[in-house]
Protein backbone atom coordinates (compact mmCIF):
# COMPACT_ATOMS: atom_id res chain seq x y z
CA UNK A 1 0.00 0.00 0.00
CA UNK A 2 1.15 3.19 -0.46
CA UNK A 3 1.60 5.97 2.22
CA UNK A 4 -1.01 8.30 3.06
CA UNK A 5 0.53 11.40 2.47
CA UNK A 6 -1.52 15.01 3.76
CA UNK A 7 -3.10 16.80 0.49
CA UNK A 8 -1.14 20.36 0.41
CA UNK A 9 1.84 18.32 0.73
CA UNK A 10 1.11 16.24 -2.26
CA UNK A 11 0.13 19.49 -4.72
CA UNK A 12 2.79 21.43 -3.51
CA UNK A 13 5.38 18.51 -4.18
CA UNK A 14 4.00 18.10 -7.55
CA UNK A 15 3.43 21.55 -8.43
CA UNK A 16 7.33 22.24 -7.04
CA UNK A 17 8.39 19.73 -8.94
CA UNK A 18 7.24 20.34 -12.40
CA UNK A 19 8.28 24.17 -11.58
CA UNK A 20 12.00 23.27 -11.16
CA UNK A 21 11.59 21.29 -14.72
CA UNK A 22 10.91 24.78 -16.70
CA UNK A 23 13.49 26.53 -18.80
CA UNK A 24 14.01 29.68 -17.68
CA UNK A 25 12.45 32.03 -20.25
CA UNK A 26 10.08 29.67 -21.65
CA UNK A 27 6.26 30.39 -21.97
CA UNK A 28 4.15 27.93 -20.06
CA UNK A 29 0.38 27.55 -19.97
CA UNK A 30 -1.04 26.29 -16.41
CA UNK A 31 -4.32 23.88 -16.61
CA UNK A 32 -6.94 24.02 -13.39
CA UNK A 33 -6.15 22.07 -10.10
CA UNK A 34 -2.25 21.30 -9.02
CA UNK A 35 -0.96 23.01 -12.24
CA UNK A 36 -2.23 26.33 -11.16
CA UNK A 37 0.29 25.93 -8.30
CA UNK A 38 3.08 26.04 -9.91
CA UNK A 39 3.73 29.27 -10.40
CA UNK A 40 4.45 29.52 -7.06
CA UNK A 41 7.05 27.53 -7.18
CA UNK A 42 9.43 28.83 -9.44
CA UNK A 43 13.30 28.95 -8.00
CA UNK A 44 14.91 31.92 -7.47
CA UNK A 45 17.04 33.47 -10.87
CA UNK A 46 14.53 31.57 -12.81
CA UNK A 47 12.20 33.62 -15.16
CA UNK A 48 8.72 32.04 -16.72
CA UNK A 49 6.26 34.14 -18.83
CA UNK A 50 2.66 32.37 -17.29
CA UNK A 51 0.16 32.30 -20.03
CA UNK A 52 -3.94 31.32 -19.79
CA UNK A 53 -6.50 30.75 -22.17
CA UNK A 54 -8.48 33.69 -21.27
CA UNK A 55 -6.17 36.49 -22.32
CA UNK A 56 -3.36 37.04 -19.96
CA UNK A 57 0.54 36.79 -21.06
CA UNK A 58 2.76 37.36 -17.61
CA UNK A 59 0.38 35.67 -15.06
CA UNK A 60 2.07 35.78 -11.88
CA UNK A 61 1.60 34.04 -8.43
CA UNK A 62 -2.07 34.34 -6.54
CA UNK A 63 -1.98 37.92 -4.62
CA UNK A 64 -2.18 38.29 -1.14
CA UNK A 65 -5.14 39.92 -1.21
CA UNK A 66 -8.15 38.27 -3.08
CA UNK A 67 -8.16 40.64 -6.38
CA UNK A 68 -11.15 39.78 -8.59
CA UNK A 69 -10.15 41.56 -11.26
CA UNK A 70 -7.60 39.33 -12.65
CA UNK A 71 -8.88 35.72 -12.76
CA UNK A 72 -7.04 32.45 -15.08
CA UNK A 73 -8.63 30.43 -17.06
CA UNK A 74 -9.01 28.24 -13.91
CA UNK A 75 -10.99 30.42 -11.66
CA UNK A 76 -7.86 31.83 -9.51
CA UNK A 77 -7.10 35.07 -8.61
CA UNK A 78 -3.67 36.06 -9.72
CA UNK A 79 -1.31 39.09 -10.64
CA UNK A 80 0.18 40.40 -13.58
CA UNK A 81 3.75 40.96 -13.34
CA UNK A 82 5.42 43.77 -14.65
CA UNK A 83 5.86 44.00 -18.73
CA UNK A 84 2.47 41.48 -18.80
CA UNK A 85 -0.50 42.05 -20.71
CA UNK A 86 -4.34 41.16 -21.38
CA UNK A 87 -5.21 40.08 -24.79
CA UNK A 88 -8.23 39.11 -26.63
CA UNK A 89 -9.06 35.33 -26.78
CA UNK A 90 -8.66 35.33 -30.30
CA UNK A 91 -5.08 35.94 -29.80
CA UNK A 92 -4.54 33.60 -26.82
CA UNK A 93 -5.77 30.80 -28.69
CA UNK A 94 -3.39 31.92 -31.37
CA UNK A 95 -0.74 31.29 -29.26
CA UNK A 96 -1.93 27.95 -28.30
CA UNK A 97 -2.52 26.80 -31.81
CA UNK A 98 0.18 28.98 -33.35
CA UNK A 99 2.57 26.62 -31.67
CA UNK A 100 3.97 29.50 -29.59
CA UNK A 101 4.17 27.37 -26.15
CA UNK A 102 6.96 25.97 -24.69
CA UNK A 103 5.33 23.60 -22.39
CA UNK A 104 1.56 23.57 -21.21
CA UNK A 105 0.60 22.12 -17.32
CA UNK A 106 -2.35 19.71 -17.51
CA UNK A 107 -3.68 17.52 -14.77
CA UNK A 108 -4.99 14.22 -15.90
CA UNK A 109 -7.96 11.21 -15.54
CA UNK A 110 -5.85 8.53 -17.25
CA UNK A 111 -2.07 8.50 -19.09
CA UNK A 112 -1.08 5.16 -21.07
CA UNK A 113 2.24 4.00 -22.54
CA UNK A 114 1.72 5.28 -26.02
CA UNK A 115 2.05 8.50 -24.12
CA UNK A 116 -1.61 9.02 -24.86
CA UNK A 117 -3.25 11.79 -22.62
CA UNK A 118 -7.08 11.24 -21.44
CA UNK A 119 -8.30 14.31 -18.74
CA UNK A 120 -11.39 15.72 -20.51
CA UNK A 121 -14.57 13.41 -19.52
CA UNK A 122 -15.86 10.51 -17.82
CA UNK A 123 -19.11 9.17 -19.78
CA UNK A 124 -22.32 9.14 -18.04
CA UNK A 125 -20.87 12.28 -15.28
CA UNK A 126 -21.61 15.72 -15.80
CA UNK A 127 -18.98 17.70 -18.10
CA UNK A 128 -18.16 20.86 -17.27
CA UNK A 129 -16.29 21.42 -20.58
CA UNK A 130 -12.66 20.72 -21.71
CA UNK A 131 -11.51 24.08 -21.69
CA UNK A 132 -8.55 24.63 -24.03
CA UNK A 133 -6.80 21.40 -23.67
CA UNK A 134 -7.40 19.75 -27.04
CA UNK A 135 -5.73 22.84 -28.17
CA UNK A 136 -3.09 23.08 -25.52
CA UNK A 137 -1.55 19.31 -25.90
CA UNK A 138 -1.55 19.64 -29.79
CA UNK A 139 -0.38 23.42 -30.00
CA UNK A 140 2.46 23.26 -27.26
CA UNK A 141 5.63 21.58 -27.66
CA UNK A 142 6.00 20.14 -24.21
CA UNK A 143 3.23 18.60 -22.24
CA UNK A 144 4.14 17.86 -18.55
CA UNK A 145 1.11 16.28 -16.60
CA UNK A 146 0.72 16.53 -12.97
CA UNK A 147 -1.52 14.29 -10.83
CA UNK A 148 -1.86 12.25 -8.12
CA UNK A 149 -0.31 8.64 -8.93
CA UNK A 150 -3.87 6.45 -8.29
CA UNK A 151 -7.70 7.10 -8.07
CA UNK A 152 -9.37 8.12 -4.92
CA UNK A 153 -10.18 4.54 -5.05
CA UNK A 154 -6.59 3.68 -5.11
CA UNK A 155 -6.94 2.52 -8.78
CA UNK A 156 -3.46 3.48 -11.35
CA UNK A 157 -3.81 6.17 -13.45
CA UNK A 158 -1.20 5.42 -15.33
CA UNK A 159 -2.23 2.31 -17.38
CA UNK A 160 -1.62 0.31 -20.30
CA UNK A 161 -3.90 2.11 -22.16
CA UNK A 162 -6.31 4.45 -21.71
CA UNK A 163 -10.01 3.36 -21.71
CA UNK A 164 -11.48 6.99 -21.23
CA UNK A 165 -12.11 9.35 -24.20
CA UNK A 166 -8.27 10.96 -25.37
CA UNK A 167 -7.85 14.63 -25.12
CA UNK A 168 -4.36 14.09 -27.17
CA UNK A 169 -2.90 11.11 -28.53
CA UNK A 170 1.10 10.87 -28.30
CA UNK A 171 1.67 13.52 -26.48
CA UNK A 172 2.69 13.68 -23.37
CA UNK A 173 6.52 14.47 -22.54
CA UNK A 174 6.47 13.94 -18.50
CA UNK A 175 4.22 12.54 -15.91
CA UNK A 176 4.88 14.06 -12.03
CA UNK A 177 2.85 12.50 -9.46
CA UNK A 178 4.08 12.98 -5.58
CA UNK A 179 5.69 9.44 -5.59
CA UNK A 180 7.67 9.72 -8.62
CA UNK A 181 8.69 11.14 -12.05
CA UNK A 182 8.46 9.58 -15.51
CA UNK A 183 9.79 11.27 -18.95
CA UNK A 184 8.83 9.38 -22.38
CA UNK A 185 12.45 8.86 -23.39
CA UNK A 186 12.94 7.07 -26.95
CA UNK A 187 9.28 6.29 -26.82
CA UNK A 188 9.51 4.25 -23.37
CA UNK A 189 7.80 5.46 -20.79
CA UNK A 190 10.69 5.67 -17.78
CA UNK A 191 11.23 6.26 -13.99
CA UNK A 192 13.59 8.90 -13.34
CA UNK A 193 13.16 9.84 -9.90
CA UNK A 194 11.34 8.45 -6.74
CA UNK A 195 10.19 10.06 -3.57
CA UNK A 196 11.57 9.43 -0.33
CA UNK A 197 8.74 7.51 1.11
CA UNK A 198 8.47 4.68 -1.36
CA UNK A 199 10.25 1.75 -3.24
CA UNK A 200 10.70 0.83 -6.55
CA UNK A 201 8.56 -2.26 -5.73
CA UNK A 202 5.78 0.16 -4.80
CA UNK A 203 5.24 2.11 -7.26
CA UNK A 204 5.74 -0.82 -9.85
CA UNK A 205 2.73 -2.15 -7.17
CA UNK A 206 0.32 0.69 -8.37
CA UNK A 207 1.37 1.97 -11.89
CA UNK A 208 -0.32 -0.84 -14.14
CA UNK A 209 1.68 0.71 -17.48
CA UNK A 210 4.83 -1.24 -17.93
CA UNK A 211 7.75 1.22 -17.59
CA UNK A 212 11.71 1.06 -17.84
CA UNK A 213 13.90 2.77 -15.10
CA UNK A 214 16.77 4.90 -15.05
CA UNK A 215 20.24 4.08 -13.71
CA UNK A 216 20.93 4.61 -10.15
CA UNK A 217 17.14 6.15 -9.94
CA UNK A 218 17.59 9.10 -7.44
CA UNK A 219 15.22 10.65 -4.94
CA UNK A 220 12.83 13.24 -6.36
CA UNK A 221 13.53 16.63 -6.43
CA UNK A 222 12.22 19.41 -4.40
CA UNK A 223 11.44 16.93 -1.67
CA UNK A 224 13.99 18.11 0.50
CA UNK A 225 12.67 21.66 0.96
CA UNK A 226 9.77 20.10 2.28
CA UNK A 227 10.51 19.75 6.03
CA UNK A 228 12.50 23.55 6.02
CA UNK A 229 8.77 24.87 4.07
CA UNK A 230 6.81 23.29 6.98
CA UNK A 231 8.97 24.86 9.71
CA UNK A 232 8.80 28.42 7.90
Amino acid sequence: MLPVLDGELIRHRIARRIAMDLEDGSVVNLGIGIPTLVSDHIPEGVEVVFQTENGVVGAGPKPEKTDWRFIGAGGRCLTILPGGALVASDFSFGMIRGGHLDATVLGALQIDEDANLANWMVPGKMVPGMGGAMDLVSGARRVIVATTHVTKKGEPKIIPKCTLPLTGANVVDTVVTEFALFRFMEGKLTLCEIAPEVTLEDIEEHTAASFAVVKDLPTMKGCDMEKEEREA
